[in-house]
């Protein structure tokens, strides 16, 4: 006789501790049993024994991805922010610049400052903060004289539309301390990665953060559902989270290699550059050499390709410290296109959302300029902006590095580079180009567009986006 055909169920499961989710769906997958029975099974079973076994010591990663944690990260800088949100499986949200107050909340001071470093940091902070009042409440004015109320469209709507806008506005005066909180959702191997490379961060607040994640990860919840929720959350996780050693170290072999090896004064290149790699050996050496210079990529790749003895020097050097528990470094990733960006630091925050690319930056410098919003012009600021903008650069020049980037202004431009494939640079044109989004990256979704079907033609008829000069500024 035949065995009768299974019988067909989807069953829904309750939230699990995480721990105990990637160790009833690893059973799952390794039994015959039903989930009903390995849940059983796995209530009478420790979960730590497992994963020490079978995730730590015999390497079977994707047990990890079965397991997922959220977690609220609050009054975190912007920088840190930035820097916890640079995971491309990672799903989260932090407060956003359009509907929320930032004057009132005061900022972040970098622990790395003495006491005469600390002055400098508070003066400079202030300026910006009381420029950012100024300018919101002036370009409040300045939109409600310019775009009056529709008839149609209720008061409280109408308020909130003009107050976003001159959100938008004020943003750019706003910098890496200012205070937000983040929530994310993560499974048990993305967030260990993530508090590996927190912890070897050259920020102190960032390696504090990575240490505070691992420690929470040991202790029941914070905010419980019900008071029966009161076993740590990933106990076996926290005791296994060591600094990223080799992405330190690599990062600083290749900071000294390029010093050593390149001119200082980088060749000049454009504000948005896409270029096609045709080889893969050029595009990793000019790739791991992007961060830790002021190249533009497009430079960088030539140079790797018209030089290959010295590319394959770049490529060892940042494998030197590699050992065989570490992956390669992102700078080893591929994307069909390269999109070589200058931006300001508020347009990156909201690129940095799209996780279906590989994406790279360079030091915040703060001494590519900053941009300057036409409301500004309009509404009689520029002398008040530019002050406080330059008052802001000039003291990072005298703060030590890395500390000072915390006071570079989100106008602030700085170098970034996005490696996608065709069909995340339709996305991003399509999504970013839009009327609801800030004027900052909606410029740059359509010069992307522009690049994209100068480069490729036949394909480039497939992309949409609305032109940068097609406004609706009361829609959100």
């Amino acid at each position: 006789m035949p065995a009768p055909p299974p019988v067909r169920r989807i069953l829904s499961v309750a939230p699990l501790a995480p721990e105990k989710s990637a160790y009833a769906l690893a059973r799952y997958s390794r039994s015959a049993d039903s989930i009903v029975d390995s849940l059983a099974w796995v209530k009478t079973h420790d979960s730590s024994k497992f994963l020490d076994s079978f995730y730590f010591q015999y390497g079977h990663a994707s047990i990890a991805d079965l397991g997922h944690l959220t977690f609220c990260l609050e009054g975190i800088s912007e920088l840190a922010a930035a820097e916890v949100e640079d995971e491309q499986l990672w799903d989260g949200q932090a407060k956003s610049s359009r509907y929320q107050d930032f004057g009132k909340t005061g900022f972040v001071v970098p622990p790395e400052f003495n006491d005469v470093e600390r002055t400098q940091f508070l003066a400079a902070g202030e300026t910006l903060l009381a420029a950012y009042r100024l300018v919101h409440d002036a370009a409040f004015a300045h939109l409600s004289a310019q775009l009056p109320r529709p008839e149609e469209m209720k008061p409280d709507a109408y308020q909130r539309n003009i107050a976003a806008r001159a959100f938008d506005v004020a943003r750019y005066l706003l910098f890496w301390a200012v205070p937000t909180n983040v929530g994310q959702v993560t499974s048990i191997r993305t967030l260990e990665k993530q508090i590996r490379r927190l912890k070897a961060s050259p920020y102190a607040e960032l390696r504090a953060i990575g240490t505070e994640i691992a420690a929470a990860c040991a202790a029941p919840p914070a905010c419980r559902w019900d008071d029966s929720q009161t076993e740590p959350l990933a106990p076996t996780l926290a005791k296994y989270c060591d600094p990223d050693t080799h992405l330190a170290q690599s990062s600083a072999d290749l900071r000294l290699w390029a010093h050593q090896n390149l001119p200082l004064a980088p060749p000049a290149g454009a504000d948005i550059d896409l270029c096609k790699p045709a080889e893969a050996a050029p595009e990793i050496a000019a790739t791991l050499l992007y961060p830790v210079t002021n190249w533009p990529f497009r430079a960088l790749y030539e140079w790797a390709a018209a030089h290959p003895a010295l590319r394959q020097e770049v490529i060892d050097t940042a494998v030197r410290s590699r050992t065989k528990h570490d992956d390669l470094l992102r700078g080893f990733r591929g994307g069909l296109y390269c999109y070589d960006i200058v931006m300001d630091i508020g347009a990156y925050r909201d690129f940095h959302r799209h996780r279906r690319c590989q994406q790279f930056r360079q030091d915040y410098s703060g001494q590519l300029g900053y941009e300057t919003p036409q409301v500004i012009t309009e509404a009689g600021l520029t002398v008040e902006y530019a002050a406080a903008m330059d008052h802001a650069l000039a003291t990072i020049q005298v703060l030590p590095s890395p500390a000072s980037e915390y006071l570079l202004p989100f106008g602030a431009r700085s170098r970034f580079l996005f490696k996608m494939d065709f069909a995340e640079a339709e996305y991003i044109c399509r999504i970013r180009s839009g009327v609801k989004g800030h004027f900052s990256y909606r410029a740059i979704a359509w010069q992307m567009k522009e690049a994209m079907e100068r480069l490729e033609p036949e394909l480039g008829r497939l992309l949409s986006g609305t032109p940068p000069w097609i406004e609706d500024p009361l829609k959100r």
